[in-house]
């Protein structure tokens, strides 16, 4: 009985993958796991939930209850609607892990037209939900104070109302601050949408980056300038609803993608 050996130098390996092999390869596992389709019907479905939770939280529970400038009738408001407050803390929760699902849909989606911008975008999304679900323990603590624990009973009633009002103006802080971020999300995603095709596309693309700069002008207004007051946002939200609508379009019509590298989502 013989035994042959070998130097390593001498067993061939495998030629790298081509850059057309690798992307036939990626495409591959993405139609195996989630197509293009899904990617858009998933986000755009996400997006329009948290389109209509979110302002039901803020504006229908959060600013209704509490009332800037007075602690008094803000710890009124909330000791006599806990459940309603808590309400408006769950339904900010469920935004928050939509905004995930939502960066997870969108980075498939426009995997094709450039992975690490996708990524880089679904990254910041990511992160602005994270913010948003930690500011929402300030927003717990102050149901907490207001509602007059045994254990706080050491402290006097202005005292717990002075640190109600400073919990729910963190949550209010964290939250304009985490909208550079979703301002950032938003530009990169403008980006995308216009390097995705032609025709239209650019228009909306535009859009959206347009929105992606009113949220940044918002949140830095708000971080740098005392007593803020503008709201830029509310006039440049136009690309983000069009986008709900347009990924609904795709996934309805159906997206594909060809061979290339590069591939567009054509309207």
């Amino acid at each position: 009985m013989s035994t042959t050996t070998h130097a390593v130098a001498d067993i061939p390996l495998p030629a790298p993958p081509t850059n057309h092999q690798a992307h036939a390869a990626a495409t591959r596992t993405t139609a195996h796991d989630i197509s293009l389709r899904q990617a858009a019907i998933v986000a755009g479905l996400a997006l329009l939930v948290l389109a209509v939770l979110a302002p039901i939280a803020n504006f229908g529970i959060l600013h209704k209850l509490v009332v800037a400038g007075d602690a008094q009738t803000t710890a009124q408001n909330l000791a006599a609607a806990p459940g309603l407050f808590r309400i408006g803390i769950a339904l900010f929760f469920v935004v928050a892990i939509l905004d995930v699902v939502v960066a997870w849909g969108l980075y498939i989606f426009f995997q094709p037209v450039n992975r690490s911008l996708s990524l880089l975008a679904a990254l910041f999304r990511v992160v602005y939900a994270t913010m948003l679900g930690v500011a929402l323990t300030d927003l717990l603590s102050a149901l907490q104070l207001s509602g007059g624990a045994d254990s706080l009973k050491a402290f006097g009633a202005d005292q717990l109302q002075a640190q109600m009002m400073v919990l729910l103006g963190a949550f209010q802080s964290a939250w304009d601050l985490s909208l550079i971020i979703f301002g950032l999300h938003l530009f990169i995603l403008g980006m995308l949408v216009f390097g995705s095709g032609r025709r239209l596309l650019k228009v909306l693309g535009i859009l959206v980056i347009a929105a992606g700069v009113g949220y940044l002008v918002d949140g830095w207004g708000t971080l740098l300038v005392p007593n803020y007051s503008l709201t830029v946002g509310m006039y440049t939200f136009v690309g983000e609803a069009l986008l709900i609508l347009w990924l609904f379009w795709k996934g309805i019509r159906g997206a594909d993608t060809s061979n290339h590298r590069h591939a567009e989502i054509e309207l």
